[in-house]
This record gives C-alpha cells, structure tokens and sequence, in this order.
C-alpha cells in the first residue's frame, strides 16, 4: 500500500482529502496532572482514525459579538500552542494551530512564529470577532509578519458562510487572504448547507476569472446534542437552516438527529466540490466536554474519512 501523502503536500498541492479533527485546549484553572489526563484521553479516542491533523483552536472572549447572555461562560483556556508542544507529545503527526492575532503583540506573534517547527505545524490567523474589540495586531499585519520572518510556516485562513450570506463578499475575502500567503482555508462550523455551497461557487469561479488557483476549503462540522449547543450556535452568528432548527428541537434524541445531518451535509458538500473540482477536506470540530457529544465527534470522524477515500 502507498504511504498516506502528508497534510503539507495535500494543502500545497490543493489535493482534495483531507480530515482534521479540531479541539479546544484545557481551561487555565487545570491541573498539570489533569491537562496530561485530557490529552492522554484525547490521543487515545483519536487513534486509527486516518486523521492528516489536529486542529487546536485558540478560544477568546467574544462577549463583543453579541450584547445578550452567552449560553456557556467563557473560560480561558492554555496556549493551544503551549497544550501542543508540552501535551501532545504522542501525537507524531501534523497540526493546525490558530491564533486570534488581536490578542497578540506583534512582538508576541514573531516569538511565536519563530520558535514553531515549521515542519509539523501550521498556523490559521484570525481576525477580532467584532469591528467593536480591542486589537493588539491586525490580521493583514500578522500575515505580512509572517512573509517577512516565517515565509515557510504554512499559512491558512477562515471561511465564514455567515459573513457570505449578510454580504456575498466572502469569497472576495478569501482571495484577499490567498494574496496575502494562505494556502488553505477552514471554514466556520457549517450547518447551512446551500450558503456554502453557493460561497464556494462563487470562490471557484472568481479564481478561474482571476486565473488563480483555488485553495483547499476544508469544511468543518461539528454535531448538536443539545438545544443549548443550539442556543450557543445562535450566540456565536452561526446560520441555522429554520428547518433544521425545527427537526433538532422536536427530535426525540438531538444527537442523533444532528449527526444524521452531519453526514447528510458532507455527502452533499463532497459531491458539490468534486462536481464544481474544488479541492476540499473536512474538519470535525470538537469542543463539548459532553462524552456523547466526544464520542459521536469521533464516529463521524471516522465516517468522513470513509466518505474522503471513496
């Protein structure tokens, strides 16, 4: 059997395929002992699941997007760079690394930058989840910072179906940030499904208009177990479908029903991409510390890769 091409070459190639696994690092107020216990846990649950990467999510305090009560408290979390290098040992494989630059000195983004294995770790930028916050770095200047002293840290970038449904000029968005270095884009957690697909539409032909090659979308899907992960969803901007609001609130098991259309989603989505011959992957996004939530994560993971390789 072939060796499995590696995440660099698969983003960097704009090869369709792959499947990452996304994550939440422990909270501030964690033990070593527990964070060790947490990552332990959370190695062995994503073992032989064919994953190309792990993506660790930087978590900051987004209470500017919305006036109303946030349905969970936000709880600071360890560095997800810090949670890698000191936690993660085991894994031996790629991972995604983001970074909410406005938290970040420019000083603090280049020690970073230049202190990461460039060979095993990518990063993904983003931007203040509000015109409203404070900002410390602006995400043009963190990824000008990273042309000028890390050019061969492989960059990434967002992709929001929400900010494309209020303006149709998200895939004006992407471009931009493929001009500024991105290699690849993951999108916010996806659950309607015609706006993304009318956003990638609208991505792939601009680049053939523009006679750029399109980057990889990896689409990210995360299930709903609850309705108050679906009254966070609301908090947080993502775009429920009214109708599949309407299935997960009278269904007699949420979880079931949410993952039922998590895979719905990526069998269409896939189909979508191969047919329009954009290159694309998929991210399952994990950050309940609900076992059900966890373990049903990690069953879909292990569907999406099925559904990668057919």
């Amino acid at each position: 059997m072939l060796d499995r091409p590696t995440l660099h070459s698969m983003v960097t190639g704009a090869r369709s395929g792959v499947l990452l696994f996304g994550i939440t690092p422990p909270r501030r107020t964690a033990t070593v002992a527990q964070i060790k216990e947490i990552a332990d846990i959370t190695l062995a649950r994503l073992a032989g699941l064919g994953l190309d990467g792990l993506t660790l999510y930087d978590i900051d305090d987004e209470s500017d997007r919305n006036a109303e009560e946030r349905p969970f408290p936000y709880l600071p979390t360890i560095d997800p760079a810090e949670f890698l290098t000191e936690y993660l040992q085991a894994w031996d494989g790629p991972a995604i690394v983001y970074r909410c630059v406005g938290k970040y000195t420019e000083s603090e983004m280049r020690d970073w930058m230049e202190a990461t294995d460039a060979g095993r770790v990518m990063g993904v930028f983003v931007g203040p989840s509000s015109g409203q916050k404070t900002v410390l770095t602006e995400l043009p200047r963190a990824q000008a910072l990273r042309t000028e002293i890390r050019p061969e840290l492989t960059l990434g970038g967002v992709a929001i179906t929400e900010r494309y449904a209020r303006g149709r000029d998200e895939h004006l968005r992407m471009l931009a940030k493929q001009e500024r270095g991105c290699a690849f884009f993951i999108s916010q957690v996806v659950y309607d499904v015609d706006a993304t697909k009318s956003m990638l539409s609208d991505y792939f032909y601009a680049c053939a208009e523009r006679g750029t090659e399109p980057r990889p979308v990896i689409l990210t899907l995360s299930v709903c177990g609850s309705l108050k992960t679906l009254s966070f969803l609301h908090w947080l901007g993502v775009g429920v479908p009214r109708w599949l609001e309407n299935t997960l609130r009278h269904a007699e098991d949420p979880l079931a029903e949410s993952y039922a259309q998590c895979l719905a989603s990526a069998r269409e989505l896939s189909a979508f991409c191969r047919r329009l011959g954009l290159p694309f992957g998929f991210n399952v996004e994990s950050v309940s510390i609900r076992r059900a939530e966890i373990e049903a994560a990690v069953a879909l993971a292990a569907e999406l890769r099925t559904l990668l390789d057919a």
